[in-house]
């Protein structure tokens, strides 16, 4: 945060730091503001004087702290927490969470309370959300309320999950057995929302999509908590969203040159590395669930490949060109 002019919005910048962390240095506070120590000082009688309760620490810095119990005003944003809300309960709408209109009723009450000069700001903001490649799938807002307090209490959830299509493809399957879990983190990717949670059954680590879940109660006992396999939520998901039982890398990788321009084929190399070799060849490294399935990936670029590597890349190539042979040749009448 830069210099604040003027004492208004230096005021209502050093509240929001306040509401943002429990404690906070004094020379801290002074450097997020661009001002003295003293007119830091200055700002906290300021701010008691307005009712808050800032209490002094003490300590080889000092500092200060905003107790809790007192009668805030209801909504208090500075310009960037004003966007960056206008911001979030437009993508809200976009989550497949089923708040659509509830999230559009928040920015309308949010826009009431707010002053003018930051509704302009707000109404400035026009942001579309659009879905991923995969389809959004709406969710009980109920679900995820019981599946977050679940989390958060740390107590073992029962569930029925619904697979969506029966063996045979013919409308939806029946409901398997209950699932006993620990649940540890409900998190969104790529349009659709989902629950990681320790399955007690199957003593591992399991994903399973929220629109799918419908929760038993009560819950169970609580649990202690367990680390993700190498600590990081989002890359451990990632990782099992790809097949991969470590690293957060696809099962199986090659390498190919195609004849193309490395700008014509970086819009669809989704996270795969992309290398100029000229002005109509290029070298692209890519990743897939099996080898069949990433030889066919790469024949959509509809130009010459050459497979740099692995072996079982070209080997998936002659596979798939034996099956097109096949596929060309005419149907007995």
């Amino acid at each position: 945060m830069g210099p604040v002019n003027g004492t208004s919005s230096r005021l209502l910048a050093l509240l929001s730091l306040l509401q943002a962390r429990r404690d906070w240095p004094g020379s801290l506070l002074a450097a997020r503001l661009g001002v003295t120590p003293r007119t830091v000082r200055r700002d906290v009688d300021r701010l008691r004087q307005l009712g808050y309760p800032v209490r002094a620490l003490r300590g080889p810095d000092g500092g200060y702290r905003l107790d809790a119990g007192a009668d805030l005003p209801p909504l208090l944003f500075d310009d960037d927490q004003a966007v960056a809300l206008a911001v979030a309960l437009q993508v809200a709408a976009g989550s497949g969470a089923g708040i659509a209109e509830a999230a559009a009723r928040a920015l309308v009450t949010v826009r009431q309370v707010i002053p003018a000069r930051l509704r302009h700001r707000v109404d400035a903001v026009r942001v579309i959300a659009v879905p991923g490649p995969g389809d959004v799938a709406d969710v009980d807002p109920a679900v995820l309320v019981a599946l977050t307090a679940a989390v958060r209490a740390r107590e073992v959830l029962r569930f029925d999950h619904r697979p969506v299509r029966a063996a045979d493809g013919s409308g939806s399957a029946p409901l398997t057995p209950p699932r006993r879990v620990e649940p540890h983190h409900v998190l969104t990717r790529g349009g659709r929302w989902y629950l990681l949670a320790w399955d007690l059954d199957r003593a591992d680590w399991r994903t399973f999509r929220v629109d799918r879940i419908a929760p038993r109660v009560p819950t169970g006992p609580r649990f202690t908590p367990r680390e993700v396999p190498g600590g990081d939520v989002a890359a451990f998901v990632s990782a099992r969203a790809k097949g991969s039982a470590g690293a957060d890398a696809w099962p199986c990788t090659g390498e190919v040159e195609l004849g193309l321009p490395a700008a014509d084929v970086v819009p669809f190399a989704r996270d795969g590395v992309v290398e100029a070799l000229g002005p109509d060849r290029c070298r692209l490294t890519l990743g897939a669930w099996s080898w069949a399935g990433l030889a066919a990936d790469l024949a959509r670029f509809d130009t010459d490949v050459h497979v740099v590597g692995p072996p079982e890349l070209r080997e998936a190539f002659a596979v798939l060109a034996e099956r097109a042979a096949r596929s060309a040749r005419p149907v007995p009448r």
